[in-house]
């Protein structure tokens, strides 16, 4: 699989988007903890009220205890002492739950922070980078089986806009059914460089070998 160009101008392009994607994402992260954390410190009142609820609630219960040794009217003593601690019990409850919904909160808001901007960043580098790969590595494939540029020319007679192909021949159709070495490698070299390779020296070779041929006969 072919992930970067060979072209350099090209590869470049890639390498910055690539380099660019990762920093988006570092960023994203970086503000999403931002967030969690600002979001979160919203859940300190509630978590001061659980442990200020939690102090009085042992603090009565440990009055109440020698409250209620008190001959004849320990009873009495002791029962609005665990009284005013239950309550001090439901306080400290509610301060946690509170606390409990704000992190879930920050949680939340945290990752649609991260995740939303990185989402859309991925929607528009991934397919780009999936169908370069594709295309180079299809394209790779048949320069690695030997075939020669006539295939590479020909698709860029169809694919490549009509003012590329007037910079290389006036009537490049004629030029490619001649096999003219020249046209078929700026034709084939056109039609590489959009899918991000290079054509190798040894089919430039070849193909200057036929023209050699071509002249002498």
């Amino acid at each position: 699989m072919k992930l970067y160009s060979d072209v350099g101008t090209q590869r470049a392009g890639q390498v910055i988007g690539d380099l660019f994607l990762v920093a988006w994402i570092a960023f994203c992260a970086g503000l999403g903890y931002l967030v969690f954390k600002v979001t979160n410190l919203l859940g300190v009142p509630g978590r001061k009220v659980a442990e200020a609820g939690d102090a009085l609630s042992g603090d009565l219960r440990r009055l109440a205890e020698p409250a209620g040794d008190v001959p004849a009217v320990g009873s009495k003593l002791r029962a609005p002492l665990d009284s005013a601690a239950g309550a001090a019990t439901k306080l400290a409850d509610a301060g946690r739950d509170q606390a409990a919904a704000v992190e879930q909160l920050a949680y939340v808001l945290g990752g649609v922070t991260v995740l939303l901007p990185v989402l859309f960043a991925l929607l528009i580098w991934l397919p780009r980078r999936i169908l370069f790969s594709r295309r180079a590595t299809a394209a790779q494939r048949f320069i690695d089986s030997d075939a020669d540029l006539e295939l590479f020319a020909l698709r860029a007679m169809a694919n490549q806009p009509m003012h590329k192909l007037a910079k290389i021949s006036d009537d490049p159709v004629s030029a490619w059914r001649s096999r003219d070495p020249e046209v078929m490698n700026q034709l084939a070299n056109l039609e590489l460089r959009s899918v991000g390779l290079r054509a190798p020296a040894r089919l430039i070779a070849e193909g200057n070998e036929i023209r050699e041929l071509d002249q002498e006969s």
